[in-house]
C-alpha cells in the first residue's frame, strides 16, 4: 500500500513539473494586467506597482537576447518581458518612428562611445530618455538627446548660452554621456549598474550596493534602488531588444523628415539658421532639426570661436559656395531684422516680475529658456509672485532672493528609512531630512514627525 502512494506521489509531481515546464515554453498568452504607461521624466519607465508575470513569454526571447549580448548583460526575465509586451501593445508607433530617427543618430552616438571604449549597446540609453528628441525637455529640466540637467551638463563641458544648448548637439552631448559611462563603470564595476546610475546617480547606486552586502549586480540590489530605477535596466533591456528585432513583430521604421547624409561646415560670424536654409535652398525645419542646440536659431560664431552648422551633403562647388556665404561680412537684406528680434540684449539683466506673468511668458517674452531663468536664480520650481526680481543673464548680478520654500509634517511609520522617505518626495534628500530636523543620525522611531521639504 505505501509503496503504491509512492509510485502515485511521484507520478502527480512529474505530472506537475512537466505542465509547468510546458506553460514556460509555449503559452505566450499569460501575462498580467499591466500598469498604465506614464510619462515619467525618462521617457519610457513606468511604475510598475503591479507584480509582473510569474509565468512569462517562451524561450525564443531569451535566445534573441543571447544573441545581441556583446559587454553588457542582456538578461530575460518576467520584468524585460513586462516591457516587451507594454512597447508592443502601446508604443509600435514611437519605436517605428526612432528606428527611423536612430539610421542619423545612432552613427553619431556609435562614434562617441568607441573613442572613449564604452559598450555600443548603451546607445539605446537615449530612446529611454529622450526618444531621439534633440528638444525633449522633462518636468525636472533635463533636456536634449541624453537629458542632461543644467549643473551635469556643465560639469561635463557642455556649452548652455543665450545662444547655444549643447545638450541638444548629438555630437557634443554624445561625447559628454560617453565620459559619464566610463566615470559610472570606474566607481561602480558593472555595466548594468551605470546604466542605473545614469537614471538616480552614482551615489543612490553605490547605497544600494552597500545595502545589499556589496553585491555589484543589478538583479541583486534592485530592491534597494528608486522605483522608477528598478524599472529603468529592463526597460533598456527591453528597449535592446525591439530596436533589434522589430521586423518580427511587424514594426515598420519611419521615413525622416531630414536628410542622414550630411556635412559639417564652420561659420566665423552671426547668421540665422533661416539665412542659411535660404542660400542652400533646403527646407528651413530640416535644417533646424539638424541644428537644434542654436536656442534662438542664430548661429553666433566668430573668428575667435568659430560654429558648426550641420547641412545637407553639399558637392564639392557647391561646398565651397556656401563656406563663402557663410564666412564672408554680409548677410542677405532680410537677416538683420532676425537678428535683431532675436537679439538677447532686449532682455534686461534684472528683471521685475509683473502681476499675472510666469516663468514661461517671462522667457518667450525674452527669447530664452525657462530653465535658464530657474538656474541663473536657483529657483527649484517655476513658481514665481508680483514683485519678485529675476536674473535673465548668467551674468547679471547675484539677488538675494526670498525663500519660497514649504514643508508638510510627515510620521514616520514602521519599516521607514531616511531614504524610502526621501525617494517618496521629489527633490528631497537624506542630508535635506536631517539637516531640517537637526537629526545626528539616520535612525528613526515610529511615530516620529518630519519636517519635509515641499518645494
Amino acid at each position: 500500500m505505501i509503496r503504491k502512494l509512492l509510485v502515485l506521489t511521484i507520478c502527480i509531481l512529474f505530472y506537475s513539473t512537466s505542465k509547468a515546464s510546458t506553460n514556460y515554453l509555449t503559452d505566450t498568452n499569460k501575462v498580467s494586467v499591466k500598469p498604465r504607461l506614464h510619462f515619467a521624466d525618462s521617457l519610457f519607465i513606468i511604475p510598475a506597482d503591479n507584480q509582473p508575470p510569474s509565468v512569462y513569454q517562451n524561450v525564443e526571447y531569451k535566445q534573441r537576447l543571447d544573441s545581441l549580448r556583446k559587454i553588457v548583460p542582456l538578461e530575460y526575465n518576467e520584468y524585460v518581458q513586462n516591457y516587451i509586451d507594454i512597447y508592443l501593445s502601446k508604443r509600435r508607433g514611437d519605436f517605428a518612428r526612432m528606428i527611423g530617427l536612430s539610421k542619423y543618430y545612432f552613427p553619431i552616438y556609435e562614434k562617441a562611445l568607441k573613442e572613449q571604449n564604452i559598450p555600443e549597446e548603451l546607445k539605446y540609453i537615449s530612446i529611454i530618455e529622450s526618444a531621439l528628441d534633440p528638444n525633449a525637455v522633462s518636468r525636472s529640466g533635463a533636456t536634449g538627446l541624453w537629458q542632461f540637467m543644467f549643473t551635469t551638463a556643465k560639469g561635463y563641458g557642455l556649452t548652455i548660452d543665450n545662444y547655444v544648448d549643447e545638450r541638444k548637439d548629438p555630437f557634443t552631448s554624445s561625447r559628454a554621456a560617453a565620459t559619464y559611462f566610463k566615470d559610472a563603470f570606474n566607481q561602480l564595476g558593472d555595466w548594468l549598474l551605470a546604466v542605473a546610475s545614469y537614471n538616480c546617480g552614482m551615489g543612490a547606486v553605490s547605497r544600494a550596493v552597500a545595502r545589499a552586502g556589496g553585491q555589484a549586480n543589478f538583479w541583486a540590489i534592485k530592491d534597494y534602488l528608486p522605483q522608477q530605477t528598478r524599472n529603468y535596466v529592463p526597460a533598456f533591456i527591453a528597449t535592446v531588444y525591439l530596436m533589434n528585432y522589430y521586423a518580427k513583430h511587424d514594426i515598420l521604421p519611419a521615413a525622416l523628415d531630414f536628410p542622414v547624409n550630411t556635412d559639417i561646415v564652420p561659420v566665423n560670424r552671426t547668421i540665422s539658421l533661416a539665412g542659411i536654409a535660404k542660400s542652400m535652398n533646403v527646407d528651413a525645419k530640416a535644417l533646424s532639426v539638424l541644428n537644434a542646440s542654436y536656442k534662438k536659431g542664430i548661429v553666433n560664431g566668430s573668428e575667435t570661436t568659430p560654429r558648426q552648422v550641420v547641412v545637407p551633403h553639399l558637392s564639392p562647388t557647391s561646398a565651397q559656395e556656401l563656406l563663402t556665404f557663410l564666412n564672408t561680412e554680409a548677410e542677405p537684406a532680410e537677416e538683420p531684422t532676425i537678428l535683431l528680434a532675436a537679439s538677447p540684449g532686449l532682455a534686461p539683466e534684472i528683471y521685475k516680475v509683473k502681476p499675472n506673468e510666469s516663468l514661461e511668458s517671462i522667457a518667450n517674452a525674452f527669447k530664452i529658456e525657462v530653465q535658464d531663468i530657474k538656474v541663473w536664480n536657483n529657483l527649484r520650481t517655476t513658481r514665481i509672485v508680483p514683485g519678485q526680481k529675476l536674473r535673465l543673464s548668467s551674468s547679471a548680478p547675484e539677488i538675494q532672493v526670498k525663500s519660497l520654500k514649504t514643508y508638510i509634517s510627515y510620521k514616520v511609520k514602521p519599516g521607514d528609512t531616511l531614504s524610502t522617505i526621501a525617494d517618496k518626495f521629489e527633490g528631497s534628500s537624506v542630508s535635506e531630512i536631517k539637516s531640517q530636523n537637526n537629526l545626528k543620525s539616520t535612525a528613526l522611531q515610529p511615530g516620529m514627525i518630519l519636517k519635509i521639504n515641499k518645494g
